[in-house]
């Protein structure tokens, strides 16, 4: 019905059906929508139909549609569900995606939630919640299929499709021992291909890969990256299996990480997207502006001391700009490939003193390549060799220091055990700026004789 629909058709549809009262019409559209596109067409939705569209949704798409809303929109659904209503739908909804949506809430909203809701489930949520934020154990989901390794493979299928409903995925299985403790997996592959009385202990895979429940949400999401898991495994520090993290959750982390990196690079500082407030963004991007004007100012008083030299030969004025910029893009350049670098592997010193080595041998071809250019665009321009040559040195070695300093900075914070993107492009950027200028009136000290 709706195969060669587009999005917009496909909402005037769903308004028709809600207007004209016609549930069956609306189901047969609804259920071939997948949640994100329930969750879009909801957004897109006039208010006065908006509740509307709630009741006529079953309780297993209301809690898909919950997961796909941000925390405003979740609230908002809540609040026009009703009490019994919602705690029906908390119940379906994937327990790390609850825990997430409650913790940002008051104490007696948490409760007045959590009171409509089956016992067993609200206290799982309520365990994961105690868990440190962005841990595999907040993020983990107790959706998962275990075994036990004396099963047969017809038993484990058996079991698999009695759980399928339930599971938030099917792709391997966890063989557990009497006391929970992991001692195997076998996928859903592993199943189809063997015989239907072959023993699981006969097949399973005994070296399981598996994180910590107090593990950093960025580990884990290396992890998954290294073995290409769909899933993985979350135990405690006794190896009893907690709770299984999937890759649509890591997936989340890895775009909420980058943009928290992008955000600190930049010295943004916390979360500013287009629905914030101005005057919250301005005081978000504040603190880090105004201590880069006081570094600022450190560059003014650089050119106050060389104003001497400045008044004597005009032309080193024009190039003051092109100096400092270079030097700021190089030093962004080589963080942004470090920081980009600590995430995605396991840092040692060989890697550490490989990677400064390379970068200083990409200062030196950039420096070089950029100094003869300089030198020849100011020789021509000027007609002063001299001046040419003082441009093109300065420019050489302060590419080479903000390569360096781009690549040394955030490695030193990172050996301090300090989050790298906080050495930020702008913080970085104004320190160049000083470097580069200290370099580029020193030499054109040394040759000042000649350029006059």
């Amino acid at each position: 019905m709706i195969q060669n629909m587009t999005e917009n058709q496909i909402t005037l549809h769903i308004i028709n059906a809600l207007k004209e009262n016609e549930k069956s019409t609306f189901d047969s559209i609804v259920d071939e929508l997948q949640p994100y596109d329930i969750a879009q067409i909801y957004e897109s939705l006039p208010d006065e139909h908006r509740t509307h569209f709630l009741l006529f949704l079953n309780m297993d798409l209301l809690a898909n549609l919950l997961e796909e809303l941000n925390k405003e929109e979740q609230l908002e659904v809540l609040n026009k569900l009703g009490i019994e209503k919602t705690g029906k739908v908390l119940d379906l909804m994937d327990n790390d995606d609850l825990a997430s949506l409650l913790n940002e809430l008051s104490p007696k909203r948490i409760e007045q939630l959590l009171s409509g809701m089956k016992k067993e489930e609200s206290l799982i949520v309520q365990n994961l919640m105690n868990y440190p934020d962005e841990t595999a154990g907040r993020l983990m989901t107790n959706r998962f299929v275990w075994i036990r390794d004396y099963y047969t493979i017809r038993e484990a299928v058996d079991k698999l499709k009695s759980f399928a409903d339930f599971a938030e995925t099917l792709s391997y299985l966890y063989v557990v021992d009497q006391k929970r403790k992991l001692v195997g997996v076998v996928s859903y592959r592993d199943l189809l291909i063997a015989e239907p009385q072959e023993k699981i202990r006969n097949i399973m895979y005994e070296r399981v890969i598996s994180v910590s429940v107090d593990q950093d949400q960025e580990d884990v999401a290396q992890t998954i990256q290294k073995y290409d898991f769909l899933a993985i495994p979350v135990v405690n520090e006794e190896n009893v299996l907690m709770g299984i993290v999937t890759i649509d959750d890591m997936i989340d982390v890895v775009i909420q990480e980058a943009d928290e990196d992008i955000q600190k690079l930049s010295a943004a500082g916390k979360a500013i997207d287009f629905d914030t407030k101005a005057i919250v963004a301005a005081y978000r991007r504040l603190p880090w502006l105004i201590l880069l004007l006081f570094i600022g100012v450190v560059s003014g008083s650089i050119i106050s001391n060389y104003s001497d030299i400045l008044s004597k030969v005009v032309a080193l004025s024009f190039f003051m700009p092109m100096i400092s910029g270079m030097t700021g893009n190089t030093g962004t350049q080589s963080l942004a490939v470090i920081v980009r670098g600590l995430i995605s592997n396991d840092i040692n010193k060989k890697i550490v003193t490989h990677v400064i080595i390379r970068e200083l041998a990409v200062g030196l071809i950039i420096g070089l390549t950029c100094g003869i250019f300089i030198t020849l665009i100011a020789y021509f321009w000027q007609g002063d060799p001299i001046l040419g040559f003082v441009v093109g040195s300065s420019l050489f070695f302060t590419l080479i220091i903000g390569t360096l300093s781009g690549t040394i900075i955030p490695l030193i914070l990172y050996r301090l055990k300090i989050d790298p993107a906080v050495a930020s492009g702008p913080l970085i950027t104004t320190l160049n700026d000083i470097f580069s200028l200290f370099i580029y009136f020193g030499i054109a000290k040394i040759f000042l004789t000649h350029l006059l």
